[in-house]
Protein backbone atom coordinates (compact mmCIF):
# COMPACT_ATOMS: atom_id res chain seq x y z
CA UNK A 1 0.00 0.00 0.00
CA UNK A 2 1.36 3.40 -0.97
CA UNK A 3 2.46 5.78 1.80
CA UNK A 4 1.25 9.02 0.28
CA UNK A 5 3.36 11.20 2.58
CA UNK A 6 6.50 9.66 1.13
CA UNK A 7 5.35 10.68 -2.35
CA UNK A 8 5.10 14.47 -1.84
CA UNK A 9 5.82 16.33 -5.10
CA UNK A 10 6.11 13.05 -6.98
CA UNK A 11 3.92 11.86 -9.82
CA UNK A 12 2.03 8.66 -9.12
CA UNK A 13 -0.78 6.60 -10.63
CA UNK A 14 -3.60 5.31 -8.45
CA UNK A 15 -6.68 3.20 -8.99
CA UNK A 16 -9.69 2.68 -6.79
CA UNK A 17 -13.33 3.40 -6.03
CA UNK A 18 -14.88 6.86 -6.14
CA UNK A 19 -16.26 7.22 -2.63
CA UNK A 20 -17.41 10.85 -2.77
CA UNK A 21 -17.78 13.59 -5.37
CA UNK A 22 -18.17 17.29 -4.63
CA UNK A 23 -18.81 19.37 -7.72
CA UNK A 24 -18.57 23.04 -6.74
CA UNK A 25 -18.59 26.17 -8.89
CA UNK A 26 -14.83 26.50 -9.28
CA UNK A 27 -13.45 23.18 -8.13
CA UNK A 28 -14.20 19.45 -8.11
CA UNK A 29 -13.21 17.06 -5.33
CA UNK A 30 -13.10 13.26 -5.46
CA UNK A 31 -12.38 11.00 -2.52
CA UNK A 32 -10.65 7.93 -3.94
CA UNK A 33 -10.70 4.74 -1.84
CA UNK A 34 -8.32 1.83 -2.29
CA UNK A 35 -7.81 -1.02 0.22
CA UNK A 36 -9.37 1.07 2.99
CA UNK A 37 -7.09 4.06 2.34
CA UNK A 38 -8.36 7.39 1.00
CA UNK A 39 -6.96 10.40 -0.80
CA UNK A 40 -8.53 13.63 -2.04
CA UNK A 41 -8.27 14.47 -5.73
CA UNK A 42 -8.60 18.17 -6.50
CA UNK A 43 -9.45 19.54 -9.97
CA UNK A 44 -9.49 23.30 -10.63
CA UNK A 45 -12.22 23.96 -13.19
CA UNK A 46 -10.69 27.21 -14.40
CA UNK A 47 -7.57 25.58 -15.83
CA UNK A 48 -7.88 24.82 -19.54
CA UNK A 49 -5.82 21.64 -19.28
CA UNK A 50 -8.43 20.21 -16.88
CA UNK A 51 -11.37 20.65 -19.26
CA UNK A 52 -11.54 16.97 -20.23
CA UNK A 53 -11.26 15.79 -16.60
CA UNK A 54 -13.98 18.22 -15.50
CA UNK A 55 -16.33 16.70 -18.05
CA UNK A 56 -15.45 13.18 -16.89
CA UNK A 57 -16.24 14.08 -13.27
CA UNK A 58 -19.52 15.74 -14.35
CA UNK A 59 -20.67 12.29 -15.52
CA UNK A 60 -19.04 10.24 -12.76
CA UNK A 61 -21.00 8.34 -10.10
CA UNK A 62 -20.01 7.20 -6.62
CA UNK A 63 -18.50 3.69 -6.42
CA UNK A 64 -17.31 3.85 -10.03
CA UNK A 65 -13.69 2.81 -10.51
CA UNK A 66 -11.02 5.06 -12.00
CA UNK A 67 -7.31 5.27 -12.72
CA UNK A 68 -5.86 8.67 -11.96
CA UNK A 69 -2.34 10.05 -12.52
CA UNK A 70 -0.97 13.20 -10.96
CA UNK A 71 1.29 14.82 -8.38
CA UNK A 72 0.93 14.48 -4.61
CA UNK A 73 0.88 17.88 -2.90
CA UNK A 74 0.78 19.04 0.70
CA UNK A 75 -2.27 21.10 1.69
CA UNK A 76 -2.91 21.83 5.35
CA UNK A 77 -6.58 22.49 4.64
CA UNK A 78 -7.20 18.92 3.46
CA UNK A 79 -8.62 16.79 6.29
CA UNK A 80 -7.27 13.50 4.95
CA UNK A 81 -3.70 13.73 6.20
CA UNK A 82 -2.99 17.19 4.80
CA UNK A 83 -2.26 15.91 1.30
CA UNK A 84 -4.07 15.82 -2.02
CA UNK A 85 -3.54 14.57 -5.55
CA UNK A 86 -3.52 17.13 -8.36
CA UNK A 87 -4.39 15.03 -11.42
CA UNK A 88 -3.38 15.36 -15.04
CA UNK A 89 -5.46 12.40 -16.26
CA UNK A 90 -8.48 10.38 -15.18
CA UNK A 91 -9.63 7.18 -16.84
CA UNK A 92 -12.98 5.65 -15.90
CA UNK A 93 -12.56 1.87 -15.83
CA UNK A 94 -16.15 1.10 -14.79
CA UNK A 95 -19.23 3.23 -14.15
CA UNK A 96 -21.46 2.39 -11.19
CA UNK A 97 -25.21 2.71 -11.29
CA UNK A 98 -26.17 5.82 -9.39
CA UNK A 99 -28.52 4.23 -6.86
CA UNK A 100 -26.92 1.57 -4.66
CA UNK A 101 -28.99 -1.23 -3.05
CA UNK A 102 -27.40 -0.59 0.38
CA UNK A 103 -25.72 2.27 2.18
CA UNK A 104 -22.01 1.46 2.19
CA UNK A 105 -20.90 4.12 4.68
CA UNK A 106 -23.56 3.42 7.32
CA UNK A 107 -24.22 -0.30 7.52
CA UNK A 108 -26.96 0.20 10.13
CA UNK A 109 -29.21 1.48 7.33
CA UNK A 110 -29.84 -2.08 6.09
CA UNK A 111 -30.61 -5.31 7.93
CA UNK A 112 -28.06 -8.09 7.97
CA UNK A 113 -29.78 -10.24 5.34
CA UNK A 114 -30.03 -7.36 2.86
CA UNK A 115 -26.35 -6.75 3.44
CA UNK A 116 -25.58 -10.43 2.86
CA UNK A 117 -27.51 -10.29 -0.43
CA UNK A 118 -25.18 -7.45 -1.44
CA UNK A 119 -22.03 -8.66 0.27
CA UNK A 120 -19.80 -7.40 -2.56
CA UNK A 121 -20.91 -3.87 -1.60
CA UNK A 122 -21.16 -4.54 2.13
CA UNK A 123 -17.45 -5.38 2.26
CA UNK A 124 -16.57 -1.91 0.95
CA UNK A 125 -17.48 -0.56 4.39
CA UNK A 126 -14.29 -0.13 6.46
CA UNK A 127 -15.58 -2.07 9.46
CA UNK A 128 -16.31 -5.03 7.18
CA UNK A 129 -13.34 -4.64 4.87
CA UNK A 130 -10.75 -4.79 7.65
CA UNK A 131 -12.22 -7.96 9.15
CA UNK A 132 -10.43 -10.07 6.58
CA UNK A 133 -7.20 -8.07 6.73
CA UNK A 134 -7.12 -8.76 10.47
CA UNK A 135 -8.17 -12.38 10.02
CA UNK A 136 -5.39 -12.85 7.48
CA UNK A 137 -2.80 -11.56 9.93
CA UNK A 138 -4.16 -13.83 12.67
CA UNK A 139 -4.06 -16.95 10.51
CA UNK A 140 -0.70 -16.04 8.97
CA UNK A 141 0.92 -15.70 12.39
CA UNK A 142 -0.51 -19.02 13.58
CA UNK A 143 0.62 -20.72 10.39
CA UNK A 144 4.10 -19.24 10.88
CA UNK A 145 4.20 -20.61 14.41
CA UNK A 146 3.41 -24.09 13.08
CA UNK A 147 5.91 -23.86 10.21
CA UNK A 148 8.58 -22.67 12.64
CA UNK A 149 7.81 -25.65 14.88
CA UNK A 150 8.14 -28.24 12.12
CA UNK A 151 4.47 -28.92 11.41
CA UNK A 152 3.60 -30.46 8.05
CA UNK A 153 0.62 -28.97 6.24
CA UNK A 154 -1.80 -31.52 4.77
CA UNK A 155 -4.87 -31.23 2.56
CA UNK A 156 -7.50 -33.85 3.29
CA UNK A 157 -10.61 -34.77 1.27
CA UNK A 158 -13.90 -33.04 1.92
CA UNK A 159 -15.90 -35.71 0.09
CA UNK A 160 -15.86 -38.83 2.24
CA UNK A 161 -17.44 -42.25 1.96
CA UNK A 162 -18.48 -42.58 5.61
CA UNK A 163 -19.91 -40.00 7.98
CA UNK A 164 -17.27 -38.99 10.51
CA UNK A 165 -17.72 -39.24 14.27
CA UNK A 166 -21.33 -40.12 15.18
CA UNK A 167 -22.70 -40.22 11.66
CA UNK A 168 -25.19 -37.43 12.40
CA UNK A 169 -25.31 -33.82 11.27
CA UNK A 170 -23.66 -34.47 7.91
CA UNK A 171 -24.59 -33.40 4.40
CA UNK A 172 -25.28 -36.37 2.16
CA UNK A 173 -24.43 -36.02 -1.54
CA UNK A 174 -24.95 -38.24 -4.55
CA UNK A 175 -21.60 -39.61 -5.67
CA UNK A 176 -22.16 -41.33 -9.01
CA UNK A 177 -25.13 -43.22 -7.62
CA UNK A 178 -23.55 -43.92 -4.24
CA UNK A 179 -23.81 -42.06 -0.97
CA UNK A 180 -21.02 -39.69 0.04
CA UNK A 181 -20.80 -37.00 2.70
CA UNK A 182 -19.24 -33.60 3.21
CA UNK A 183 -16.60 -33.87 5.92
CA UNK A 184 -17.42 -32.48 9.36
CA UNK A 185 -13.72 -32.20 10.13
CA UNK A 186 -10.37 -33.64 9.01
CA UNK A 187 -10.14 -35.50 12.32
CA UNK A 188 -9.78 -39.05 10.96
CA UNK A 189 -7.28 -37.97 8.32
CA UNK A 190 -5.16 -35.99 10.77
CA UNK A 191 -4.87 -39.18 12.79
CA UNK A 192 -4.08 -41.15 9.65
CA UNK A 193 -1.15 -38.78 9.07
CA UNK A 194 0.11 -39.48 12.59
CA UNK A 195 -0.25 -43.23 11.96
CA UNK A 196 1.74 -42.67 8.74
CA UNK A 197 4.70 -41.36 10.71
CA UNK A 198 4.27 -37.59 10.59
CA UNK A 199 5.14 -36.05 13.93
CA UNK A 200 3.09 -32.85 13.64
CA UNK A 201 0.43 -31.95 11.06
CA UNK A 202 -2.08 -29.19 10.45
CA UNK A 203 -4.74 -28.09 7.98
CA UNK A 204 -6.76 -24.91 7.38
CA UNK A 205 -9.82 -25.84 5.32
CA UNK A 206 -13.62 -25.86 5.08
CA UNK A 207 -15.72 -28.09 7.32
CA UNK A 208 -19.44 -28.82 7.07
CA UNK A 209 -22.13 -29.36 9.69
CA UNK A 210 -25.74 -30.11 8.77
CA UNK A 211 -27.07 -28.50 11.94
CA UNK A 212 -30.36 -26.65 11.62
CA UNK A 213 -29.08 -24.12 14.12
CA UNK A 214 -29.74 -20.41 13.73
CA UNK A 215 -27.61 -18.97 16.53
CA UNK A 216 -25.11 -16.16 16.03
CA UNK A 217 -22.16 -18.55 16.23
CA UNK A 218 -23.19 -21.53 14.09
CA UNK A 219 -22.80 -22.04 10.37
CA UNK A 220 -23.23 -24.98 8.01
CA UNK A 221 -19.85 -24.32 6.40
CA UNK A 222 -16.91 -22.76 8.20
CA UNK A 223 -13.13 -22.60 8.16
CA UNK A 224 -11.42 -24.95 10.59
CA UNK A 225 -7.82 -24.63 11.78
CA UNK A 226 -6.86 -28.19 12.78
CA UNK A 227 -3.67 -29.71 14.12
CA UNK A 228 -2.45 -33.01 15.52
CA UNK A 229 0.72 -33.86 17.47
CA UNK A 230 2.39 -37.26 17.98
CA UNK A 231 4.27 -38.67 20.96
CA UNK A 232 2.56 -36.62 23.65
CA UNK A 233 2.48 -37.54 27.32
CA UNK A 234 -1.00 -36.16 27.97
CA UNK A 235 -3.50 -33.62 26.74
CA UNK A 236 -1.52 -31.04 28.74
CA UNK A 237 1.03 -31.14 25.90
CA UNK A 238 -1.74 -30.28 23.45
CA UNK A 239 -2.94 -27.42 25.63
CA UNK A 240 0.58 -26.00 25.83
CA UNK A 241 0.84 -25.89 22.03
CA UNK A 242 -2.54 -24.19 21.79
CA UNK A 243 -1.46 -21.55 24.28
CA UNK A 244 1.66 -20.76 22.29
CA UNK A 245 -0.27 -20.76 19.02
CA UNK A 246 -2.82 -18.23 20.27
CA UNK A 247 -0.17 -16.01 21.82
CA UNK A 248 1.64 -15.94 18.46
CA UNK A 249 -1.55 -15.06 16.59
CA UNK A 250 -2.76 -12.36 18.98
CA UNK A 251 0.72 -10.81 19.30
CA UNK A 252 0.91 -10.33 15.53
CA UNK A 253 -2.62 -8.91 15.35
CA UNK A 254 -1.97 -6.47 18.18
CA UNK A 255 1.29 -5.26 16.65
CA UNK A 256 -0.14 -4.65 13.18
CA UNK A 257 -3.78 -3.80 13.81
CA UNK A 258 -4.19 -3.10 17.53
CA UNK A 259 -4.75 0.64 17.12
CA UNK A 260 -7.09 0.18 14.17
CA UNK A 261 -9.13 -2.46 16.03
CA UNK A 262 -9.51 -0.10 18.97
CA UNK A 263 -10.55 2.75 16.65
CA UNK A 264 -13.03 0.85 14.46
CA UNK A 265 -14.36 -1.91 16.73
CA UNK A 266 -13.71 -0.41 20.17
CA UNK A 267 -11.84 -3.53 21.30
CA UNK A 268 -8.48 -3.83 23.05
CA UNK A 269 -6.49 -6.78 21.73
CA UNK A 270 -5.11 -8.62 24.77
CA UNK A 271 -2.13 -10.95 24.38
CA UNK A 272 -2.75 -13.61 27.03
CA UNK A 273 -0.20 -14.71 29.61
CA UNK A 274 0.70 -18.39 29.84
CA UNK A 275 -0.19 -20.79 31.27
CA UNK A 276 -3.92 -20.25 30.84
CA UNK A 277 -6.10 -21.01 33.90
CA UNK A 278 -7.53 -24.53 34.13
CA UNK A 279 -10.54 -25.90 35.98
CA UNK A 280 -12.28 -29.28 36.26
CA UNK A 281 -15.91 -29.28 35.12
CA UNK A 282 -17.32 -30.37 38.49
CA UNK A 283 -15.34 -27.66 40.26
CA UNK A 284 -16.63 -25.20 37.70
CA UNK A 285 -20.25 -26.15 38.39
CA UNK A 286 -19.62 -25.53 42.09
CA UNK A 287 -17.95 -22.16 41.46
CA UNK A 288 -20.70 -20.95 39.15
CA UNK A 289 -23.33 -21.97 41.68
CA UNK A 290 -21.62 -20.31 44.64
CA UNK A 291 -20.52 -17.14 42.85
CA UNK A 292 -23.36 -16.48 40.42
CA UNK A 293 -26.26 -18.65 41.63
CA UNK A 294 -26.21 -20.71 38.43
CA UNK A 295 -27.41 -24.32 38.48
CA UNK A 296 -26.53 -26.51 35.53
CA UNK A 297 -29.65 -28.01 33.85
CA UNK A 298 -29.84 -31.76 34.36
CA UNK A 299 -29.75 -32.53 30.62
CA UNK A 300 -26.45 -30.63 30.24
CA UNK A 301 -24.62 -32.16 33.20
CA UNK A 302 -21.28 -33.54 32.03
CA UNK A 303 -20.98 -30.82 29.42
CA UNK A 304 -21.35 -27.05 28.96
CA UNK A 305 -24.01 -24.87 27.37
CA UNK A 306 -24.00 -21.28 26.12
CA UNK A 307 -24.84 -19.80 29.53
CA UNK A 308 -22.17 -21.90 31.23
CA UNK A 309 -19.60 -20.70 28.71
CA UNK A 310 -20.59 -17.07 29.29
CA UNK A 311 -20.31 -17.40 33.07
CA UNK A 312 -17.07 -19.35 32.77
CA UNK A 313 -15.48 -16.37 31.04
CA UNK A 314 -16.78 -14.10 33.78
CA UNK A 315 -15.28 -16.47 36.34
CA UNK A 316 -11.92 -16.46 34.53
CA UNK A 317 -11.83 -12.66 34.53
CA UNK A 318 -13.07 -12.30 38.11
CA UNK A 319 -10.66 -14.84 39.57
CA UNK A 320 -7.66 -14.83 37.23
CA UNK A 321 -8.00 -11.61 35.22
CA UNK A 322 -7.63 -13.80 32.14
CA UNK A 323 -9.65 -13.93 28.90
CA UNK A 324 -8.96 -17.65 28.38
CA UNK A 325 -9.68 -20.70 30.51
CA UNK A 326 -9.37 -24.46 29.91
CA UNK A 327 -12.15 -26.69 31.21
CA UNK A 328 -11.46 -30.41 31.71
CA UNK A 329 -13.31 -33.42 33.13
CA UNK A 330 -16.16 -33.85 30.65
CA UNK A 331 -18.45 -36.88 30.67
CA UNK A 332 -17.61 -39.69 28.24
CA UNK A 333 -21.24 -39.56 27.09
CA UNK A 334 -20.61 -36.03 25.81
CA UNK A 335 -17.26 -36.70 24.10
CA UNK A 336 -16.40 -38.56 20.86
CA UNK A 337 -15.43 -42.22 20.98
CA UNK A 338 -11.86 -41.51 19.88
CA UNK A 339 -10.97 -39.45 23.00
CA UNK A 340 -8.65 -41.40 25.28
CA UNK A 341 -10.08 -42.17 28.71
CA UNK A 342 -8.33 -42.52 32.04
CA UNK A 343 -10.34 -43.96 34.91
CA UNK A 344 -13.26 -43.74 32.49
CA UNK A 345 -12.82 -39.95 32.09
CA UNK A 346 -12.08 -38.45 28.66
CA UNK A 347 -8.63 -36.92 28.46
CA UNK A 348 -9.67 -33.71 26.83
CA UNK A 349 -10.72 -30.12 27.31
CA UNK A 350 -12.68 -27.17 26.00
CA UNK A 351 -11.07 -23.75 25.70
CA UNK A 352 -13.35 -20.81 26.52
CA UNK A 353 -12.67 -17.27 25.27
CA UNK A 354 -14.89 -14.23 25.66
CA UNK A 355 -17.91 -16.27 26.62
CA UNK A 356 -17.71 -18.96 23.97
CA UNK A 357 -16.07 -22.33 23.39
CA UNK A 358 -13.42 -22.03 20.69
CA UNK A 359 -11.79 -25.45 20.94
CA UNK A 360 -12.43 -29.04 21.88
CA UNK A 361 -9.07 -30.73 22.22
CA UNK A 362 -7.94 -34.11 23.53
CA UNK A 363 -5.47 -36.90 23.66
CA UNK A 364 -6.74 -39.51 21.19
CA UNK A 365 -7.08 -43.21 21.80
CA UNK A 366 -4.33 -44.87 19.75
CA UNK A 367 -4.69 -48.50 20.95
CA UNK A 368 -6.73 -50.50 18.49
CA UNK A 369 -8.54 -52.74 20.95
CA UNK A 370 -9.57 -49.88 23.22
CA UNK A 371 -10.64 -47.75 20.28
CA UNK A 372 -12.79 -50.56 18.90
CA UNK A 373 -14.48 -51.06 22.26
CA UNK A 374 -15.24 -47.33 22.62
CA UNK A 375 -16.58 -47.16 19.07
CA UNK A 376 -18.88 -50.09 19.76
CA UNK A 377 -20.17 -48.32 22.87
CA UNK A 378 -21.29 -45.46 20.63
CA UNK A 379 -22.91 -47.83 18.14
CA UNK A 380 -20.27 -47.29 15.47
CA UNK A 381 -19.16 -50.30 13.49
CA UNK A 382 -18.58 -50.88 9.79
CA UNK A 383 -18.96 -47.19 8.92
CA UNK A 384 -15.61 -46.42 10.53
CA UNK A 385 -13.75 -49.62 9.73
CA UNK A 386 -11.40 -47.70 7.43
CA UNK A 387 -10.59 -45.38 10.35
CA UNK A 388 -9.96 -48.16 12.86
CA UNK A 389 -7.53 -49.77 10.40
CA UNK A 390 -5.17 -46.82 10.91
CA UNK A 391 -4.40 -48.20 14.37
CA UNK A 392 -3.94 -51.89 13.62
CA UNK A 393 -0.27 -51.65 12.71
CA UNK A 394 1.14 -49.32 15.35
CA UNK A 395 0.36 -45.71 16.08
CA UNK A 396 2.07 -43.39 18.59
CA UNK A 397 0.22 -41.56 21.37
CA UNK A 398 -1.16 -38.33 19.95
CA UNK A 399 -3.64 -35.52 20.39
CA UNK A 400 -4.88 -32.33 18.82
CA UNK A 401 -7.54 -29.70 18.50
CA UNK A 402 -9.36 -27.43 16.08
CA UNK A 403 -10.15 -23.72 16.05
CA UNK A 404 -13.03 -22.15 14.13
CA UNK A 405 -11.42 -19.20 12.37
CA UNK A 406 -14.72 -17.40 11.78
CA UNK A 407 -15.82 -17.70 15.42
CA UNK A 408 -12.37 -16.62 16.62
CA UNK A 409 -12.59 -13.51 14.45
CA UNK A 410 -16.08 -12.73 15.74
CA UNK A 411 -14.87 -12.91 19.34
CA UNK A 412 -11.65 -11.03 18.65
CA UNK A 413 -13.48 -8.03 17.18
CA UNK A 414 -16.54 -8.18 19.43
CA UNK A 415 -18.92 -8.60 16.49
CA UNK A 416 -22.47 -9.92 16.97
CA UNK A 417 -22.60 -12.76 14.44
CA UNK A 418 -20.67 -15.09 12.17
CA UNK A 419 -22.51 -13.43 9.31
CA UNK A 420 -20.15 -10.50 9.85
CA UNK A 421 -16.91 -12.48 10.01
CA UNK A 422 -17.41 -15.01 7.20
CA UNK A 423 -16.61 -13.79 3.71
CA UNK A 424 -19.87 -15.42 2.61
CA UNK A 425 -22.03 -16.91 5.34
CA UNK A 426 -23.64 -20.32 4.95
CA UNK A 427 -26.49 -21.30 7.25
CA UNK A 428 -29.79 -23.22 7.15
CA UNK A 429 -31.49 -20.31 5.37
CA UNK A 430 -28.64 -18.99 3.25
CA UNK A 431 -26.92 -20.66 0.31
CA UNK A 432 -26.43 -17.57 -1.89
CA UNK A 433 -24.72 -15.53 -3.20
Amino acid sequence: MIDYKRQINKKITLSGFVEKIRNLQWVQFIVLRNEGKRIQITIEKSEEKNKNMVEIVNNLTCESTIIVSGVIKENEHVKMGGIELIPDSIIVTSLSEEELPINIIDKTKANIDTRMDNRFLDLRNDANFYIFKIQTEFVKAMRKYLYDNDFTEIHTPKLIGAASETGSEVFEVDYFGNKAYLAQSPQFYKQMAIASGYERVFEVAPAFRAENSNTNRHATEFTSFDLEIANINSYEDVMAVEEELLVAGLTAVKEKYGDLIKEIYGVDVVVPKTPFPRIDLQDLYKELSERYGYKMPDHDIGDMNAETERLTSKYAMDVYGHEFIFVTGFSKAKRPFYHMRKDDKPQGYDLIWKGAEITTGAQREHRYDVLERQANEKGLGEDIRFYKNFFKYGCPPHGGFALGIDRMTMLLLGLPSLKETMFLFRGPNRITP
